[in-house]
């Protein structure tokens, strides 16, 4: 049986963490990210392979001057999903779904689907 994911550490990573190791720690060194937004579309997605692709991309989004908010987690055997709710200072939102799969209570496998307002909303 593998390790349960740690959920509360996926919470605290993503709303208190002021870098990215925190969220970092749940994904296995062979994990791969799928991100699909008005960019880089469903046919064409981008696909991140590895930690350290996957850690460039966290310390980018972390690193901003937002706050994040994890929404709506579901764990089910080693399938998770949530939502997380992102604000700029300007009011500009984001809201990004994460369907994952899980192997030893690390994340393997994840498809994004995120959105922007596309103008600030005030």
């Amino acid at each position: 049986m593998g390790t349960t994911f740690d959920t509360e550490t996926l919470r605290r990573g993503i709303e208190e963490s002021t870098s990215a190791d925190t969220l970092l720690s749940l994904y296995a060194d062979d994990a791969e990210i799928r991100v699909i937004d008005r960019n880089t579309q469903p046919s064409h997605p981008l696909v991140l392979h590895g930690r350290p692709e996957i850690a460039r991309m966290l310390a980018d989004v972390y690193s901003r001057d937002m706050t994040h908010t994890l929404e709506h987690c579901v764990l089910q055997g080693d399938e998770l999903a949530y939502t997380e709710s992102c604000r700029y200072p300007d009011g500009t939102r984001v809201l990004a779904e994460s369907a994952i799969s899980l192997r030893d209570g690390k994340i393997v496998r994840q498809t994004m689907v995120q959105a922007w307002d596309e103008e600030p909303q005030h």
